[in-house]
């Protein structure tokens, strides 16, 4: 725990990166994955578990808690650190990504975005400047500008727009957020699929001199491997001295080869989104656990897992409880996957540490093939 906010890159092993976060609420080991928690609860968990599984840091969406319950309410009742019952860094997006993906968007201009609230149909602006002022109003403790992200496939001159869109409201943020040593302002390289928009916007972004930089745009529906090309491409051109981001990303295998790109913080909905519909991440792959399969298989998850939702609840009980659509089930899968997730960051660090990072790469993606236990 540090009064500023600092990044410590300790280590290096086949592009790999093990570092450390210091920041007055507390250390986020990296690379971390951050669970999200979108309206200030990561869905079907305590936040108390949450933070047993291994998770230094969430996230928490700003476009949703400044609909729902308000950006000034939760000010008045004290942050959000302390409302949710987290005292414990706390990342926000900006808002950007929902505006473009969930409201009824009305206009976009240099000033901002007004959009329709997909809640009451309400009408709203969020400007650069309003971005990081409902981001402070919330307490967030790393804080991202506000940008516009596109959708892909898409036309090279529209991702060019956007991008220069977004290095132009970057600098509006960062001068919005000025001076705060204990917090973080992370700027977002877009540019689509489009490397030389990317590197463009990179070099943009490194200009400003930022605490963090977070690579967006590329959770959007687009190939693995075009997504690998962009890191590639991407990562040379910014600082090894800060923390990089991968924005909305993704399954253990996009994590893992994202990590050997040099990506060192990960947030995605998928741990508990899949756990809620019934698909559960293992060290040796997925298990859809509503396969008939399990339904008269009294072994649990992973004998092996420290997760008593891997350890100790039966299949076949996992199996009922998602057929029956029982709020439990859901609980018990996110909190698997979850662990999961943290488990794997875990095994990620130590490797990197002991300089064995091609070796751990090459026995999660052995065990992963391998699949599932027979059945019964």
């Amino acid at each position: 725990m540090t009064e500023t906010f600092q990044f410590n890159l300790k280590a290096t092993s086949d592009g790999a990166r093990l570092g450390e976060i210091t920041m007055p609420r507390g250390t986020i080991r990296t690379p971390a994955f951050m669970p999200v928690g979108t309206v200030g609860t990561v869905k079907a968990m305590y936040l108390d578990q949450v933070r047993d599984t291994g998770a230094d840091i969430i996230l928490g969406n700003t476009y949703h808690l400044m609909l729902r319950p308000g950006a000034e309410r939760v000010a008045r009742l004290g942050g959000l650190h302390k409302l949710i019952r987290w005292e414990h860094p706390i990342l926000t997006d900006s808002g950007g990504f929902q505006v473009m993906s969930l409201s009824g968007l009305r206009k976009l201009d240099e000033k901002g975005v007004t959009f329709k609230s997909h809640v009451d149909g309400s009408l709203h602006h969020m400007s650069p400047e309003r971005s990081i002022e409902i981001q402070g109003l919330l307490g967030s403790d790393i804080q991202m500008q506000l940008d516009e992200c596109v959708a892909l496939p898409a036309e090279p001159k529209e991702i060019e727009r956007a991008m220069e869109l977004s290095l132009r409201w970057a600098e509006r943020c960062r001068v919005a957020f000025g001076d705060q040593p204990g917090k973080a302002m992370f700027g977002i390289v877009q540019g689509g699929d489009q490397p030389a928009l990317r590197i463009r916007s990179a070099e943009g972004l490194k200009q400003l001199d930022l605490k963090g930089y977070a690579v967006g745009g590329l959770a959007v529906g687009e190939p693995q491997d075009v997504m690998l090309r962009m890191l590639e491409t991407t990562l040379p051109v910014l600082p090894t001295e800060k923390p990089r981001y991968l924005m909305g990303v993704g399954t253990p295998d996009d994590i893992l080869k994202s990590v050997a790109r040099g990506i060192d913080m990960f947030d995605c909905v998928m741990p508990t989104r899949s756990g809620r519909h019934g698909l559960a991440f293992t060290r040796r792959g997925r298990v859809n656990i509503r396969n008939a399969r399990h339904a008269e298989d009294m072994r649990p998850l992973d004998e092996e897992s420290s997760c008593p939702a891997a350890r100790d609840y039966s299949r076949a009980y996992l199996h009922h409880l998602i057929r029956s659509d029982e709020a439990l089930g859901g609980m018990l899968l996110s909190w698997n996957n979850l662990h999961y997730y943290q488990d794997l960051m875990k095994g990620i660090r130590q490797s990197i540490a002991e300089g064995r990072f091609a070796d751990f790469f090459a026995e999660t993606q052995d065990a992963w093939a391998k699949g599932d236990i027979d059945p019964v």
